[in-house]
């Protein structure tokens, strides 16, 4: 099962936004993209990596392209907890919420 935080659906609507300025299109193509990235991650969970910054073996993240999907482990899938440009840090995030 895949979940969303409002903060991960907040983040992914804003991204879409972002692009959407020069391109909508491209906006829909690229968020489907990343919603695709965490659906796979869902499938197999441990395929990402340990997020570094918390360091905590349930909370991990994939890539798509330079894009960060940090999400933690449940018992009946993943949390997607945020989602965001790599190039920008991580900031607060409480890897409970959800």
């Amino acid at each position: 099962m895949l979940r969303w935080t409002e903060r991960a659906a907040n983040d992914l609507v804003a991204i879409g936004d972002y692009i959407a300025a020069d391109d909508p299109t491209a906006a829909r193509a690229w968020v489907e993209k990343l919603r695709r990235q965490a659906m796979k991650a869902s499938r197999m969970p441990r395929m990402g990596r340990v997020v570094p910054e918390i360091a905590r073996d349930d909370v991990r993240e994939v890539f798509q392209r330079s894009y960060r999907i940090i999400y933690r482990l449940v018992d009946d899938g993943i949390v997607v907890l945020t989602v965001f440009e790599g190039h920008r840090l991580l900031g607060k995030l409480d890897p409970d919420q959800g």
